[in-house]
């Protein structure tokens, strides 16, 4: 199916790995114009020579914390000198944080909202001026299900209210946006398979670090013993799809919509299913080590 995006200028947060990287890889297939941005340099070339094998496309890449309004100007400015407008925005950067309520800091509370809501909204702000110049351009911002469920995965409490800001927020925009012809929408997906993610989840479960050997080895555990049949977790290139339709034409009477992607309401989060197997997964991963 042609989506009709041949030459639209297409801007990616977090645009490095996981959901991001795969949309990118999804646009260039489509024959868009793609910068992608994320915090690490290196993995942002990285990205870019991925893209560049798989697709046989270029594309452009801004490194960028989008908790820092300058580094969010500097895109800003990057966007309007090479290319002078934006055609669809994604806001994909975000994180997770999850811990008991009374263990959450000051830190993980302000971290937590700036990686989230606040960067979604500054990115947005510093690029709406692009975005008008261009008929019907489309920002679409990346929740999660943390946003719609509660206690789910378990010690949400920092990061589901973040992620729901984003659903609220893309709600509101899109309201207040169509005026200028800009639609907005927000995907939730429910957990996708990402190997940095996955290990920094397993690391909480067991308060300790692992190695990529150790985390891999639990999940794949975890697979195994506690993923009921019909259940999965997604894949990174599943959520790209349905976030290049929504910002292509054949999308066009969608707007302010909160979608969500997890597989139905039956998937189990793969957080909660660990910290619900925690005593067993130490146990097994101890022995594993002596």
């Amino acid at each position: 199916m042609d989506l009709n995006l041949n030459d639209k200028v297409v801007c990616i947060t977090g645009g490095s790995r996981g959901i991001g990287l795969a949309t990118a890889i999804t646009f260039a297939t489509e024959g868009a114009k793609v910068i992608i941005c994320a915090r690490d340099a290196g993995r942002l070339e990285d990205a870019v020579e991925h893209v560049r094998i798989v697709t046989g496309v270029s594309i452009e890449a801004v490194q960028t914390d989008v908790t820092k309004p300058e580094d969010i100007e500097r895109l800003g400015q990057y966007v309007e000198s090479k290319h002078g407008n934006l055609d669809v925005l994604v806001n994909n950067a975000g994180t997770g944080i999850y811990k008991p309520f009374a263990s959450v800091t000051s830190q993980d509370l302000m971290e937590g909202m700036a990686i989230n809501f606040f960067a979604q909204f500054r990115v947005t702000q510093r690029m709406l001026g692009l975005l008008a110049k261009t008929d019907n351009s489309v920002v679409i911002n990346i929740s999660g299900r943390t946003a719609l469920r509660g206690n789910f995965p378990p010690g949400s409490s920092c990061t589901g209210p973040a992620k729901a800001a984003e659903v609220r927020f893309s709600i509101d925009l899109a309201t207040e946006l169509a005026e200028l012809g800009i639609r907005v929408n927000c995907v939730v997906p429910g957990v996708v398979e990402s190997d940095d993610r996955f290990k920094l989840w397993e690391g909480q479960a067991l308060n300790r670090p692992l190695d990529d050997k150790s985390a891999d080895a639990v999940r794949r555990d975890l697979e195994k013993t506690s993923v009921p049949k019909g259940q999965r977790w997604g894949q990174p290139s599943e959520l790209a799809d349905v976030i290049a339709f929504l910002a292509s034409p054949r999308a066009s009477y969608i707007n302010g919509v909160a979608l969500t992607v997890d597989g139905g309401p039956h998937n189990k989060s793969y957080v909660t299913q660990l910290y619900a197997q925690k005593p067993t997964v130490i146990d097994k991963l101890g022995a594993e080590q002596s």
